[in-house]
Order: structure tokens, then C-alpha cells, then sequence
């Protein structure tokens, strides 16, 4: 369906006023076949495949936005899950293939690199263990490297003894890098139904399903509805502001999915799914926060910010839908709170809490995204947060995450600045009971009645 000139028109002012762009064009690069010796052997296999099929990604992808208009934000390569991919390795630390990734990433020119991931919802194999031991060296020496495991799914329930390990995992990360404000927990992140095609960090690898090499894009847009929802008056009820949305979502997708499917087609591989995600950012007017109080709230938690932000999702989705052929990823609204203004001071205010953050992600893309807690929060504290949070997932048959940095000598009320896209990270206080006997039984949360669907 070609693009008439009133929608040309209205695309050029959403990228000139209202801040469009399309946040990531990612290039998925399947590894197995280079499994086998040592890390270092497997390393530099990565390395040439890496450079090899990436090598004009950053150079297709920014002539392709400069011809259409459209800032393409970042540009990133996911790969195979490198637990799967080093498991014959006699090594016990995989930090060398994470540095291989990120010699990598760094002569191919993309910002970042995921894959550095296992899948351990079941239980966890010797490479599987040894991949989650390398996680804090491995995101302290590299900078461009993002890791993930998935802990719980639907089907096989939430493996709690690989969840207390990651919380210790996670603690470690921030300590690692403590002299940067717990960055390497900014590129750590563990999820319940972790999807196969995801092209946003931390969490995007190449499914085992997929193709050897696919590109997929994530499109944005919080400022164009943003824009949208501020033009409507005060009496508009709630369908209408849902039906404004969709018409937004849908002219987005088109023009994320035309530039998406032409970076493909010019780096010659074939084109995935497009991730109709709302990604904020920290600039002024790219923010959820401000569409949700645009709706009608004072300042987002609030009572009715989950609702408010179940309509934001579920418009964004039926508005993308219609207009893209292949949809994947997360696809609706992201809440990371280190970059989004808005939400920043809703949590600075004490308006927008844990608990409420929690609630909210049961009807968003994600889960408790670049959340920040004190430094002295213990593993068994993380551990139980984590386990809400993947719970929501399991029951609801949707994908939940957890980004989380206890940074070290941080206390509530604090602001680690972070910088660019990651933003700045407010502490937030943590429930004091404590849940330590529970998060150390361990074993294996049963998988719900819901997912006996066959």
C-alpha cells in the first residue's frame, strides 16, 4: 500500500517536530556452527563472522535514514545465546568470547551486542552455569556486550535456584562496576517467555528458530503520540484517545517497517519483524509518563496509571498491527524509568513506587526496566523482586524482565547519572521485610494451570 502525499507530509513533521525516529535496526547472526576448542578458538570464529556479515550495517542503515529522513537511533547485532554456542568449550570462563563480541562490535561500529545469554527456565547445564559465572567479568571489560537469561516460562514454570544465583549475579555486576555507577547492570537483564526476535538491549539474542542472519526493527515514537494525545481536549472520552493512538501506531509502523525492510534489502538478508515498542527517552517531550498524563492524571502513578497505560498499550499493538506485516519483539509500551523524565520525577516526587511499577508492568511491554535500589540490597531481596515480576509473566502468559542495579553505596532518594540513552537512575527504597527464607528454598515453581493448553 504506497504512501500518499498527506502521509508523507505528516511523517516529515513527526521526525522534524515531534522527535520520530526509529530506535534500532538489529542485525541477528546465528553462531552455532562455529562452536567447538577452546574460548579463544570460538572467540575469534565470532569475531570474523561478526565483522563479516556486519560489516555494512551502520553504513547501509544511516544512508538509509539520511535518504528517507528518519534518524535511525541506533544500530545493534544480536547473536545466537552464547551458552548454546560454547558449550563444547573445555573453559570455565567465557569472558574472552564476550571480549571477541565486543572487538566486534567496536569495528563494525554498533552500539551494542546481544546474545550473551542462556536459557535456564528448566534447569541449568554445565555451559549454562558457566556463562552466569562469567556475566559480572564479562560486562566489566567490555562495553559494548549485553547478557540475559531466561529464568521462567509459562510452560515450565520459574526455576528459583537460577533466580537467587542471578540475583547474587546481578549484586556482583554492580560491584564490578561500581566506579561507574553499576553500568554493567544497565546491560544485564532476566526475563520470564524471553522472546526469539527482540531487537532492543539488554535482551536481544537470535532465537534458536531463527534464520543464520536476519535483520529486525524496533520502531519509537513516544513524542509523535505524545503529540497526538495533547491535541485532544479534555472532553474527548477514553475511545477516543485510544483511537488517536492507533491511528498514530499505524502510521508509525508503516514508515518503521518501509525503512527496516530497505536496510535488509540493501545489506541483501531478509527482513524480520518489526517491534512496535514505545522507547522512551530521556529528552524533554519523549516520554510514556507524559502521554499517561496527557490522558488525564496528574502525574503518573497515580491511581489509574495502570489502566491508563493497559489503553496506551493495547492501542499502540492494534494501531501496529494493521500496518505491519510481521510483528515481534516485545511490541507496546516500555517503563525504564532511568530514561524517562517523566517517570524519573514521578519517582522522585514518592508518587511512582516499586509496588506501583510493579502493577504497571502487568499490562506493559516489559517489566521493571532500569530500575535503581541501595547498593546494601540483599541477593535475597532481589531475588524475591525478581520472582514477583517473572510470576506476572508466568501467569499471564506475556514476557516480563527484570533490569535492576543495586549500586553500590547508593541509598533511596539518590541520582546515579548515567548519561546518554541510559539516563540518570533514581534509588528507590525496597520493602524492608525480609523474604530471605523464602528466596532460599529454591527449586522449581510449578508452571500454572493455565499452561496446560493442549
Amino acid at each position: 500500500m504506497p504512501l500518499d502525499h498527506d502521509e508523507i507530509l505528516r511523517t516529515l513533521r513527526m521526525v522534524q517536530v515531534e522527535t520520530l525516529d526509529v530506535r534500532t535496526t538489529t542485525l541477528g547472526v546465528n553462531l552455532l556452527d562455529l562452536a567447538g576448542g577452546s574460548v579463544q578458538q570460538v572467540g575469534e570464529r565470532i569475531y570474523e563472522r561478526l565483522v563479516r556479515r556486519a560489516g555494512n550495517l551502520v553504513e547501509v542503515a544511516n544512508s538509509v535514514g539520511d535518504e528517507f529522513g528518519v534518524p535511525i537511533v541506533n544500530k545493534r547485532i544480536a547473536v545466537t545465546p552464547i551458552s548454546l554456542v560454547a558449550a563444547a568449550c573445555p573453559d570455565e570462563d567465557y569472558t574472552p568470547i564476550a571480549q571477541a563480541m565486543d572487538r566486534a562490535a567496536d569495528e563494525v561500529g554498533v552500539d551494542f551486542i546481544g546474545g550473551f545469554s542462556a536459557l535456564v527456565h528448566k534447569g541449568a547445564t554445565r555451559s549454562d552455569e558457566r556463562l552466569m559465572n562469567s556475566i559480572p567479568n564479562a560486562l566489566a571489560v567490555t562495553d559494548h556486550v549485553c547478557a540475559s537469561v531466561n529464568l521462567g516460562t509459562t510452560k515450565a514454570g520459574i526455576n528459583m535456584d537460577a533466580t537467587l544465583k542471578m540475583a547474587r549475579v546481578i549484586k556482583a555486576t554492580a560491584e564490578r562496576t561500581a566506579d561507574n555507577g553499576a553500568m554493567g547492570c544497565a546491560k544485564l537483564v532476566v526475563f520470564c517467555n524471553m522472546v526469539e526476535d527482540n531487537p532492543f538491549v539488554a535482551g536481544a539474542n537470535l532465537g534458536i528458530g531463527e534464520r543464520d542472519v536476519v535483520l529486525h526493527c524496533g520502531v519509537s515514537g513516544p513524542g509523535v503520540v505524545r503529540h497526538a494525545v495533547a491535541q485532544l481536549s479534555n472532553t474527548a472520552d477514553l475511545g477516543e484517545v485510544a483511537d488517536v493512538i492507533k491511528r498514530v501506531a499505524f502510521q508509525i509502523t508503516r514508515m518503521g517497517e518501509l525503512v527496516g525492510r530497505t536496510v535488509a534489502e540493501r545489506m541483501g538478508v531478509p527482513f524480520g519483524v518489526i517491534d512496535l515498542s514505545l522507547a522512551p527517552t530521556p529528552a524533554l517531550g519523549d516520554s510514556i509518563a507524559d502521554i499517561l498524563e496527557l490522558m488525564g492524571l496528574e502525574r503518573t502513578g497515580a491511581h489509574g496509571t495502570t489502566l491508563a497505560l493497559a489503553l496506551l498499550t493495547d492501542a499502540v499493538k492494534k494501531g501496529g498491527a494493521m500496518a505491519a506485516t510481521n510483528v515481534g519483539g516485545m511490541s507496546g509500551a516500555f517503563i525504564p524509568v532511568s530514561e524517562d523524565a517523566g517517570m524519573i520525577a514521578a519517582v522522585r516526587e514518592g508518587v511512582l513506587t516499586l509496588d506501583k511499577l510493579e502493577a504497571m508492568t502487568a499490562v506493559c511491554s516489559v517489566g521493571l526496566d532500569m530500575v535503581g535500589v541501595p547498593g546494601d540490597t540483599s541477593a535475597e531481596t532481589l531475588c524475591a523482586l525478581i520472582g514477583d515480576e517473572l510470576a506476572i509473566g508466568m501467569v499471564n502468559h506475556k514476557t516480563t524482565a527484570v533490569r535492576i542495579m543495586p549500586v553500590p553505596g547508593a541509598v533511596a532518594g539518590d541520582l546515579i547519572e548515567l548519561g546518554g540513552l541510559l539516563g540518570s537512575v533514581p534509588i528507590q527504597p525496597v520493602n524492608k521485610p525480609s523474604a530471605s527464607i523464602f528466596a532460599r528454598r529454591g527449586g522449581q515453581v510449578p508452571a500454572p494451570i493455565q499452561s496446560l493448553r493442549n
